[in-house]
């Protein structure tokens, strides 16, 4: 295994701020229809930053090591940094190029984070 695949493992096994937020501020649910995996996305937004994330969801390793990777790197930014994020951001903070048919996967929680934040 390499140090990438080690850290998506770990992230899967040992999610970051998995669970439910009770006060959060933005809430959005997603699922891909394509194998399943679902994500539920909590954050907490004050003055335009993002001050506490957490996520419940179930699927596949890449799906759920992706929302904990990424929550994990959203908190503290700005609405309008994140929603600049791409795939790209997400690919580099997975470190490691995946299939066309796992990107849907990666992208779902950003997908949801992004829904939630432009409404």
């Amino acid at each position: 295994m390499t140090i990438y695949q080690d850290i998506i493992v770990d992230h899967y096994r040992n999610p970051r701020n998995k669970g439910v937020l009770e006060d959060a501020t933005i809430s959005e649910s997603l699922k891909n229809y394509s194998c399943g995996d679902t994500i539920t996305v909590y954050l907490n937004v004050q003055d335009d930053t993002i001050t506490d994330v957490r996520f419940k969801g179930s699927g596949c390793a890449i799906s759920q090591a992706a929302a904990s990777i990424l929550l994990e790197n959203i908190k503290g930014k700005s609405i309008n940094e994140v929603k600049k994020l791409t795939y790209s951001d997400i690919q580099e903070l997975l470190g490691v190029k995946l299939s066309p048919a796992r990107v849907k996967c990666a992208e779902l929680a950003l997908k949801a984070v992004q829904k939630g934040v432009t409404k």
